[in-house]
């Protein structure tokens, strides 16, 4: 089959099955993370940002291709998760503005398309790293533009666009030292490929293989959506305005720590929320709810295996547009809002008793979304907003986010729970908004950050062996000690922090931290480190048992 012109439909086409072909290799994605964190989220990222865009792509019309690659680029950006999320949203957005207006394209258009987005993928990173999906998506649109030059089948084009996309992935190693130290390749990388895979079958007019999913829940959930589509309500008569859908995938190795029942896991998530709705077999559960804060009922399904297609969506906009409610009289705005993000019941507590104004529900393994962040800024109601990312994967997001807000935003680029903590202390109400971030920002760097978690896999980096299930402490992320006993873990990376001129350690211990635990790593730190002072909080955070802070 020839393909000399691209249209609207084929391209939407393209787009979902990319969507669902990273949808479903997501979790091998994940497993790609350097370190062997259990955190690793590229691949749930890239696949949220995607999903996203896949689902904006479906409401455009077809008619023509900038229409619908307009849609594609809305639809990413505004579901961008990580900073993999956002460079995808970067790639497709630069494409779809070389595009525009037009109806079909050719060969040479559509490589002048990705080399575009290319080009304002690497405006939007700071410091470009070569090695990473930046490279990959060079290296693919350059074969592109050098294929068009004498290729008018877009087939051909692609496959080869495709085959090129591959061999840069497996040089990334060559490029970035770190990835060739833990023998894996570029995990952004892989999820473009993955993506460009799902769009070189669907050109063809080939399938890829896909995991059967029983269709009776989504039956149930449009049943659902109907009704409330029909009911004339006020929109703040919504009391939970997250309709949130996701699978577990069941691991082996959580299943040991926590069995799945289902009726308990029914029990446990009907506290957060209603119309719940709960599938279970032998291999994974599916879950639709609705709920107020969607990354409560996240964390408890990823207490049994990996998060596979998520979608959360705001009903209270959704119910907004349908019936044409119009919103109440809206507050007087307040002279400054802060926007933190943070996971775990006691850090968010934590930040909200240090003046944070709205605090969202995420970070490792749950990246918050530019939307999720730009409905935060909305939300604190403010002149001035500034946002505590925490997260060196969410500061991008953040970015996007301010851009688009109605407010005066700025992002402080903290990328530490300890850093957004240092900086929420040292705001200042009176300053300007680009004043307070620089302030903030300098008292974010000058406290040094700990977090112990446990291996995925064995590996070994920066000269530490870490066998797989044993503790691992890390020091402004870099990896300076492992252990099988988490105390012991922690105890040396106490000793690698601590320096004779430090005066504050705080420690922040997460769910899996027992009173006795805490006992004797206070008892140790008063017996080593004698003119320091300590403060110990209840964070209640997951994978991280302990975030540790010294100034």
């Amino acid at each position: 089959m020839i393909v000399e012109k691209l249209d609207g439909s084929t391209f939407a086409k393209m787009v979902r099955m990319g969507a669902n072909h990273l949808s479903n290799r997501a979790e091998q994605i994940d497993a790609l993370n350097v370190f062997p964190v259990p955190d690793g989220d590229t691949g749930t990222n890239m696949n949220l940002s995607m999903t996203s865009g896949s689902n904006e792509v479906k409401k455009a019309d077809p008619g023509k291709i900038g229409d619908v690659a307009a849609a594609f680029s809305k639809g990413l950006l505004m579901g961008a998760r990580g900073n993999s999320g956002v460079i995808l949203s970067q790639l497709f957005r630069g494409f779809s503005k070389a595009l525009e207006q037009r109806e079909t394209i050719t060969s040479v258009e559509l490589a002048d398309a990705l080399k575009n987005g290319v080009n304002t993928a690497y405006k939007a990173v700071m410091k470009p790293v070569e090695g990473t999906i930046l490279t990959v998506a060079k290296d693919a649109a350059d074969n592109a533009v050098e294929t068009a030059k004498t290729q008018k089948d877009i087939v051909v084009l692609m496959e080869k666009m495709l085959a090129e996309a591959k061999a840069s992935l497996k040089r990334t190693p060559e490029l970035l030292p770190v990835l060739k130290e833990v023998g894996v390749v570029d995990s952004g990388g892989q999820g473009l490929v993955t993506i460009y895979e799902g769009f070189a079958a669907a050109l063809k007019g080939e399938e890829l293989p896909q995991d059967e999913i029983v269709n009776d829940m989504e039956e149930m959930v449009n049943a659902q959506h109907h009704q409330i589509a029909q009911d004339f309500m006020d929109t703040s008569d919504i009391e939970f305005g997250y309709c949130t859908e996701f699978m577990v995938k069941f691991e082996a190795d959580k299943l040991k720590k926590h069995p799945f029942d289902e009726t308990q896991f029914r029990n446990e998530l009907s506290e957060h929320g209603n119309s719940l709705l709960v599938a279970a077999d032998d291999q994974i559960a599916k879950v639709h709810i609705h709920v107020e804060y969607p990354g409560n009922v996240l964390t408890i399904g990823q207490k049994y295996g990996s998060l596979i297609n998520m979608k959360i969506e705001n009903m209270r906009e959704q119910h907004s547009a349908i019936v044409g409610n119009k919103a109440d009289k809206p507050k007087e705005k307040q002279p400054y809002g802060i926007v933190a993000v943070a996971m775990g019941t006691g850090i968010k507590a934590l930040f909200e008793s240090l003046g944070a104004t709205v605090v969202i529900e995420g970070g490792q393994t749950m990246n918050p979304s530019t939307q999720d962040i730009a409905d935060a800024i909305q939300q604190a109601n403010a002149e001035k907003v500034l946002v505590l990312p925490n997260n060196k994967n969410i500061v991008m997001a953040a970015q996007q986010a301010a851009e688009l807000a109605e407010a005066s935003a700025a992002v402080v680029e903290t990328k530490t729970i300890p850093q957004g903590i240092s900086a929420l202390l040292a705001f200042h109400p009176e300053l300007e908004l680009e004043d307070n971030k620089k302030e903030m920002e300098a008292a974010g760097m000058q406290v040094k950050t700990g977090q112990v978690t446990y291996a995925v896999r064995d590996t070994t980096i920066d000269g530490v062996h870490i066998e797989k299930d044993s503790f691992m402490g890390i020091l402004d992320g870099k990896i300076t000690a492992s252990d099988t006993d988490k105390l012991a873990t922690t105890k040396k990376l106490l000793d690698a922090m601590i320096t004779e001129d430090d005066e504050i350690l705080t420690v922040i211990y997460g769910e899996d931290v027992d009173e006795q635990e805490i006992r004797e790593l206070q008892d140790y730190a008063q017996e080593q480190f004698e003119d320091i002072e300590i403060e110990i909080h209840e964070g209640n955070q997951p994978i991280y048992s302990f975030i540790i802070s010294v100034e």
